[in-house]
């Protein structure tokens, strides 16, 4: 039997490609990922390694700029106390922050979050080890600085040139002075790295005289744990210390744990497309038993037993199986390669190192491949073994008895119905159903898979006159073809449908959202322009003095960022300037007046105001972060709005109590509203800083709704697998189709059915098909959009639901090109039938 499953497979050649590329597809992504995935993790395993080399204990000082009674880092004078401790051979003081290079044109080099300012630190030769210089060398004066290596490649600066530099302060100018290499993770990630002298990046990042880390490197012979020991009672309660290995180690499982998330992403959708796969593979194996009906009664008649015939089908599935995998494995290695390479386009630097390929991929991907191969061929070998020989070679067993169709449509209703109950259900439970409405989904889709070939005939019926009247006697036999044999329409549609679901319910949650957003920027921004930090810091307080001095601002007021303490609970506010602030964004009042925000008085949002029981006229005790008290009254209560926090206040009432404000965020009103003038008025005012970002509403709109457009479109690329091997899914439904049909083709050439309406007839049949699945899929889709909005509409104001049409009849027509596409093959082998051979076929 064995050696009968090795000849099937070598006689349908051309029948399993199609198979072994689903199988393939699959295993290739689910291979990838995890070659991918453990040669991220090893490379940056290996650079945390190598970073921490010679250090032997790090100290980090954790100490809050708000905190008036802490010393803001780890003083110059512990720094010699450590040095001077026995085994120790010297002590390196950090300071760091953010720091952005300025290109030729004045805009930011790097992404912003990514780019970051350090000191460099000389020892006694002159040279700092964390930096290899091959241009120039490190800044020893006030004016100078040194840049990374690819950020001058980027800025195309040499040695001696002049470089704009921007802080969190006003931009300068620099003199570079050299140019290094570096294994710092912020230069790894894309980003920029500035290194300036000592003394002034402790004036930019925190005080002088201060360092926010120690790097202690140890003498020869000596032990970290004693030096360790040593260091831990010189330091301040708000400082930790670890050893170098302690860090390296902590940093490859934070690495390990950041890299499992993408892990688990990415083989969720390899999951999705051999879920697909599943389809394509039960098809090819139903149609080729279907095929061999009489071959396996005769098999049966002469002495094999069921579980033989069984055997037989599960070992070509096995073969076919093994073959995919190893072919997929070399895929997926492949897939790897060109992931990692690809990264650089996302501004993202993978650390040197070898493509690492353990044997957990290898193991996975024989496993799933052949796994994944045997379960979907088991049922139609199952089915054939338990067809008697006499029906078979009769061809009784062909057509599905009604009691079989009752059954499969009555256990796909009752499932789809428990679907959509879970998904309803999950929905009404608002933020605590998503758990539900992901079973439910599961479940409908499992009830629709089962229902699809009941749901064929009358959807393509709606359809049938349609092809008849547009393309007479081809679209008349499209349309008959289509229903022939639903189970095997329903199979190749449902291939579609899963992925089409996906897409779907995707798009209509991310346009509803954005929507959301978008409506949530208008209706609460009336300001012409936002004014931020690229880096998403905060920024000085000198760029609200510039703002407020540019001529044509008619309001402007910062979103300042606080906090205090009110009746032992700490609460959030935002000290804002009043009479401006109603000018800039949309504040509801519900009670009391705004003008009260001059007086000293609070604003206390309509929810917190409800919770904490205060009403207007309430005198609150309130300590702020300097731990000095006093008593602020309740002068409004307004409704609660996504850009403000809970509690308004006058910036005049919180400076006294903060050493350094935190402004996110400044909102500008101008005469005129947004022109090219006044945005360039604003830049100016800003020294054309390139590190701050002049926002109109646009800007503003896409950087709120940016990230989920990112997101669509990388779940759009994901799914393009499962999509692919639902369109081999189309592909190898009409080869088998037009294999099966060949005495019927023959006939309908001899009758006088041209070669171009016999393709018109096959490419009708791929449409009509891959439309069916797409509508099926799109429907579902949508609901489950629907289902899931429900869970996040209560933290999302202004959220209603947007169907997407304008994508969904995207979708139908690429379900369509698709059908064309798939069926080209199929329809030209049709087109080329001998009429003559093909009337003579059994």
């Amino acid at each position: 039997m064995f050696r009968t499953a090795l000849r099937n497979v070598l006689a349908h050649k051309a029948r399993l490609l199609m198979t072994v590329l689903a199988v393939m597809l699959g295993v290739a992504f689910v291979s990838g990922t995890l070659v991918f995935t453990d040669t991220l993790s090893h490379a940056f395993r290996s650079q945390s390694a190598k970073s921490y080399d010679n250090v032997a204990v790090a100290v980090t000082s954790y100490a809050s700029e708000s905190d008036a009674k802490q010393e803001p880092g780890l003083s110059q004078q512990t720094l010699d106390r450590i040095g001077k401790l026995d085994g120790v051979a010297s002590v390196t003081g950090r300071v760091d922050g953010f720091a952005g290079v300025a290109d030729p044109d004045g805009k930011l080099i790097g992404a912003g979050w990514s780019n970051k300012g350090s000191n460099f630190a000389p020892g006694k030769d002159g040279e700092d080890a964390a930096y290899d210089f091959v241009q120039g060398s490190g800044p020893v004066k006030d004016d100078q600085i040194a840049l990374d290596k690819d950020t001058a490649a980027k800025g195309e600066y040499k040695v001696g040139d002049k470089v704009r530099v921007a802080t969190n302060g006003p931009v300068k100018e620099y003199t570079l002075a050299g140019v290094f290499t570096t294994e710092d993770g912020a230069v790894s990630a894309g980003g920029s790295l500035v290194l300036f002298d000592t003394s002034v990046a402790q004036r930019l990042y925190l005080a002088p005289g201060y360092y926010r880390d120690l790097t202690v490197t140890a003498a020869s012979g000596a032990d970290d744990r004693r030096i360790l020991d040593a260091v831990e009672p010189l330091i301040p309660d708000n400082a930790e210390a670890k050893t170098g290995a302690a860090l390296a180690d902590e940093q490859a499982k934070e690495i390990e744990e950041g890299l499992s998330s993408l892990n688990q992403i990415l083989l969720g959708f390899a999951g999705i497309a051999l879920f697909v796969g599943i389809f394509l593979i039960a098809n090819t194996f139903t149609m080729l038993v279907a095929q061999r009906t009489k071959e396996l009664a005769l098999m049966r008649a002469v002495g094999a037993s069921r579980k033989q015939i069984t055997r037989s089908v599960l070992a070509e599935a096995g073969v076919v199986g093994l073959v995919a995998s190893v072919v997929g494995l070399a895929l997926g290695v492949g897939l790897a390669a060109g992931l990692r390479s690809g990264m650089a386009a996302f501004g993202m630097k993978v650390p040197a190192g070898p493509l690492v390929i353990t044997a957990t991929p290898v193991i996975a991907a024989l496993c799933v491949g052949v796994l994944i191969t045997m379960l979907a061929a088991w049922l139609p070998g199952r089915r054939a073994a338990k067809i008697p020989p006499v029906a078979a070679m009769s061809s009784v067993h062909a057509v599905a008895t009604t009691k079989s169709l009752v059954v499969r449509n009555s256990i796909g209703g009752v499932i789809t119905a428990l679907g959509a109950g879970a998904i309803v259900a999950g929905a009404a439970m608002g933020s605590d159903g998503r758990w539900i409405i992901a079973l439910g989904a599961f479940l409908a889709l499992i009830g629709v898979i089962v229902l699809v070939p009941l749901l064929s005939r009358p959807v393509i019926a709606l359809v049938r006159p349609l092809l008849v009247r547009a393309f007479g006697v081809s679209g008349k036999l499209a349309g008959q073809n289509a229903v022939r044999n639903p189970r095997r329409t329903g199979a190749t549609a449902s291939a579609l449908a899963i992925g089409l679901t996906l897409v779907t319910g995707l798009s209509v949650l991310g346009v509803t959202v954005g929507t959301a957003l978008d409506k949530m920027t208008t209706d609460q921004i009336k300001a012409d322009y936002m004014v931020a930090m690229a880096s998403g810091g905060d920024l000085d307080k000198s760029a609200l003095a510039a703002l407020e001095k540019v001529p044509g601002v008619t309001a402007v007021s910062p979103q300042q960022s606080s906090s205090f303490e009110i009746k032992g609970d700490w609460v959030s506010a935002s000290a804002i300037t009043p009479g401006d602030i109603e000018r800039v964004l949309n504040v509801e009042l519900v009670n009391g007046s705004l003008g009260t925000l001059g007086k000293g008085q609070l604003a206390i949002a309509e929810k917190t105001a409800t919770k904490q029981g205060w009403k207007v006229g309430d005198t609150l005790p309130v300590t702020f972060n300097d731990d000095k008290k006093g008593e602020l009254t309740v002068g409004a209560i307004f409704k609660d709005s996504e850009f403000l926090s809970p509690v308004l206040v006058d910036t005049e009432v919180v400076a006294p109590h903060e050493a350094k404000p935190y402004i996110p965020q400044i909102f500008v009103k101008m005469a005129g509203g947004q022109t090219a003038a006044n945005e360039k008025a604003l830049i100016s005012a800003l020294g054309e800083n390139p590190a701050i970002s002049v926002m109109d509403h646009k800007d503003i709109r896409d950087q709120f709704g940016g990230f989920i457009n990112m997101m669509l479109n990388v779940m759009y690329g994901l799914l393009a697998m499962a999509l692919l091997i639902a369109v081999l899914g189309v592909v190898n439904t009409l080869a088998m189709s037009v294999f099966e049909r060949q005495q019927e083709i023959g006939m309908l050439r001899a009758i006088g059915l041209d070669r171009r309406r016999v393709k018109r007839m096959v490419r009708l049949e791929a449409v009509v098909i891959s439309v069916f699945g797409a509508v099926v899929g799109i429907g579902l889709g949508s609901f489950l959009g629907w289902a899931i909005g429900q869970t996040i509409k209560s933290s999302l104001p202004g959220y209603a639901l947007v169907i997407p049409w304008d994508r969904i009849g995207i979708f139908l027509i690429l379900a369509a090109l698709v059908g064309v596409l798939a069926a080209m093959w199929p329809a030209r082998s049709a087109a080329r039938l001998n009429m003559l051979n093909a009337i003579k076929t059994e």
